[in-house]
């Protein structure tokens, strides 16, 4: 099977979506730091480059988080080519499990994870992020943003315009959404 790489623009000027023809991982993994990144052979070796700050794997793409002073004109095709080539090489990010999620707690708290899981999800991964129940509590639920959404610009307005309103249309007992920092 022959690789193909491209990239996509994020909502964060600070990342960008490197997406291939392939399925990378079921699920979602975030190396934020480079000590994080020790368990993943794929991680590791993405920040071995001076300018990479963070590494986010989903479905079939990899957002690589830029240092401040990288140009994307100037990392992009390096980025590429490697992503490529890792793939190819099948440069683990970690063992692949077949799980179907797995939704806990009342009736209401299934519900917020179901629509989260089939509604929002999709939306974020495809902006290169991804988004993590954590839990709801007086009518407020707790998300957490990772990827291109972790310190984007535009994910409050995406949590409190998007994920608030749709959430609170199809569970009427939310209230708010807030989102943790990672």
């Amino acid at each position: 099977m022959t690789i193909n790489v491209y990239t996509e623009q994020t909502p964060n000027p600070a990342t960008m979506k490197f997406m291939v023809n392939k399925l990378l991982i079921n699920g979602s993994e975030d190396f934020a730091t480079k000590e994080s990144a020790e368990k993943s052979p794929f991680a590791k070796e993405l920040f071995k480059f001076n300018f990479v700050n963070g590494v986010f794997f989903a479905s079939n793409f990899v957002t690589i988080t830029k240092t401040d002073d990288a140009d994307w004109s100037d990392i992009e095709a390096i980025l590429k080519e490697f992503v490529k080539g890792a793939v190819e090489s099948e440069l683990k990010i970690k063992e692949v499990s077949e799980e179907a999620p797995a939704f806990e707690g009342t009736e209401t708290e299934i519900k917020i994870q179901q629509i989260l899981h089939d509604y929002v999800r999709p939306a974020v991964e495809q902006d290169g992020g991804a988004i993590t129940y954590k839990s709801f509590d007086d009518g407020v639920v707790t998300v957490e943003l990772r990827g291109s959404c972790s310190g984007c610009p535009s994910s409050t307005i995406t949590l409190k315009s998007g994920i608030q309103n749709l959430l609170q249309r199809m569970v009427p007992e939310v209230k708010e959404v807030v989102s943790e920092a990672m």
